[in-house]
């Protein structure tokens, strides 16, 4: 059953790239890649935002226990270098203590006092033997003591890093949750200028009207226009006057007296 699964799947994926390679040729890959990307960038893009900042703060607050971790490492660092520095001090006041004594021994073998300890005398091969063991023992005590101390500094010199590092962490800990905040900030502020939008008023029948009454207005304006000129250019006399009404006075009224018989007014 899982291998006829298997066949179909391969089946139908060989079906799929041919279908691909028929319809784009050589560039079905670069389709394929740029579908694939454009893809991610929609769904990205459609995540809200408040849900990727639930996530970051979800992610920077999983920092804590790493952080918490690594404190405990570094601790234990630092007691074992304190310990290996202990170490190296006692070894080093152990040569410095058999470094006197031999120094001892070779004055007694130069002096020919060979009492090592009292009042028993020693001859000078047994000393000499002593001193022998005492050289190799320093020599092999101080190559230990070269490889502690080598020891001790690369491992001073790590929890040194690693304070630094554990700093480093926690600092940009502290910048990455202020900075969430910053934007957690932001997004409240532009969801409540949003609200105060919210009603956004259909103002088209008002538009409407308005270009209605301008319309009104430009064509009754015409219309006046077209009865002036008709009243300008209408031709021909007035059948009559209206009874009473003295048509002259009112012109010598209205321009100032009686004109002249040469045209002029008197």
């Amino acid at each position: 059953m899982v291998c006829k699964l298997m066949k179909k799947g391969v089946v139908c994926a060989a079906l799929t790239a041919g279908a691909l390679y028929l319809a784009f040729g050589t560039h079905a890959g670069s389709y394929v890649r740029t579908a694939c990307n454009q893809f991610r960038s929609t769904a990205k893009n459609s995540v809200p935002i408040q849900f990727d900042i639930e996530r970051a703060r979800d992610e920077i607050n999983a920092l804590a226990p790493a952080i918490d971790a690594n404190k405990e490492d570094l601790a234990r660092a630092e007691v074992d270098v304190e310990h290996l520095d202990r170490d190296v001090g006692e070894v080093r006041a152990n040569l410095a203590k058999e470094k006197q004594a031999m120094v001892a021994l070779r004055e007694g073998l130069a002096t020919g006092d060979l009492r090592l300890a009292g009042r028993v005398s020693y001859t000078p091969d047994e000393v000499k033997a002593d001193l022998a063991h005492r050289l190799d023992h320093y020599r092999n005590v101080s190559k230990i003591l070269e490889e502690k101390e080598t020891t001790l500094k690369a491992r001073q010199r790590a929890v040194i890093a690693a304070r630094q590092k554990l700093d480093e962490m926690a600092a940009q800990k502290r910048t990455l949750a202020s900075k969430l905040e910053s934007i957690q900030a932001r997004l409240q502020a532009i969801e409540a200028t949003a609200e105060k939008n919210e009603f956004n008023f259909d103002d088209s029948a008002l538009a409407r009207a308005k270009q209605t009454v301008s319309d009104l207005e430009r064509r009754l304006e015409v219309k006046a226009r077209v009865a002036e000129m008709e009243g300008h250019y209408s031709g021909g006399l007035p059948v009559s006057v209206e009874p009473g009404r003295d048509v002259l006075k009112e012109f010598d009224d209205e321009f100032g007296g009686k004109p002249s018989k040469d045209g002029k007014s008197l």
